[in-house]
């Protein structure tokens, strides 16, 4: 099953290399990583989707905690919760294909924020199912460059995760 951690640590040198570490120790696969300073400069959030069996995902959590620059974890997957990911995607537009692809980014409301004579670059945003849907819908020849930040989400309503 699929999770996503949330873990807030202190911002200092090492300590993602710590939890990053701890995963590659014990043979667990991170499937997207990131990580980013808070409100409050000390410390960061890092977001870990991860899967594996309840029994799995809690042995993480408590190595997690074991962790002397780890402040807090939360599985976010345990209740209701918002996933967003990041894509830039650069396609080919040239001729014909320029309004097939403004349409296709209209679709899947995304935004082109750059163009060129010969390609534009679209920003998606939306859980993994959107972006990989609008992969899928493109012509694979047309994509001449994707990056994708990896999951972030955030507890809904009154589950926040801070100290």
């Amino acid at each position: 099953m699929r999770h996503i951690i949330s873990v807030l640590l202190e911002n200092e040198p090492g300590a993602l290399s710590r939890v990053v570490g701890l995963f590659s120790a014990r043979g667990y696969n991170i499937e997207t990583l990131t990580v980013a300073p808070t409100e409050d400069s000390t410390l960061s959030r890092m977001t870990v989707v991860t899967s594996g069996s309840d029994d799995v995902i809690e042995q993480i959590t408590k190595h997690l905690n074991r962790l002397v620059e780890v402040v807090k974890v939360v599985d976010l997957v345990e209740g209701a919760h918002i996933e967003r990911e990041l894509m830039l995607i650069k396609v080919r537009a040239v001729g014909k294909e320029r309004e097939e692809m403004k349409r296709m980014a209209d679709i899947f409301r995304g935004r082109i924020i750059d163009v060129t004579e010969k390609s534009y670059t679209v920003e998606l945003t939306g859980d993994k199912s959107k972006l990989d849907g609008f992969i899928e819908a493109l012509d694979r020849t047309a994509i001449l460059e994707t990056v994708r930040t990896g999951s972030c989400g955030v507890g809904r309503g009154e589950r926040i995760l801070k100290i």
